[in-house]
């Protein structure tokens, strides 16, 4: 199995979100890995952290775009949702007893991809200027004033 990697095109060149995107890649990895061996368990147990992952990660995006005040939040948010749904749908397929792993490893990689090229390339230039305002070096992750710090502790840890 060819492992998916990071490509500098799907940087939104905000380092947190990019480290985000780059965990959601991992866990399609791990995805194909337990799919290898047919480990039903670890298909399981990746799905469900996949999951969790990535509700946190879109909270956290959804955070950085109502601060900077993007005006497509609302529409933004649907997107989500929409896919929340569709990893829902898998989660369900997969408790009914099919073999999920390799249609949603290729679902996720194309809607990963499409996502951030074109939904998370238009909040980008609105939350770099957030980031700078608040003196936060988007691609550094150098925080000044320890309000991205409070924003990753709450949804990460």
């Amino acid at each position: 199995m060819a492992y998916w990697k990071w490509d500098p095109a799907f940087s939104v060149d905000i380092a947190v979100i990019d480290n985000q995107h780059k965990r959601i890649i991992d866990y399609i990895n791990e995805l194909g890995t337990v799919s290898m061996y047919q480990n039903k368990d670890k298909v399981h147990t990746v799905l469900v952290s996949l999951i969790d992952y990535t509700v946190s990660h879109f909270s956290f995006e959804e955070s950085l775009m109502q601060e900077a005040g993007y005006s497509m939040l609302e529409a933004h948010k649907k997107v989500h949702f929409a896919f929340i749904e569709r990893i829902n749908f898998f989660k369900e397929r997969y408790e009914n007893g099919e073999d999920i792993a390799k249609q949603l490893m290729m679902d996720l990689q194309i809607w990963l991809v499409n996502h951030i090229q074109h939904d998370d390339t238009d909040y980008k230039e609105i939350v770099q200027a957030m980031l700078q305002k608040k003196q936060i070096a988007p691609m550094e992750g150098q925080i000044k004033d320890g309000w991205l710090t409070t924003m990753i502790d709450k949804f990460f840890k």
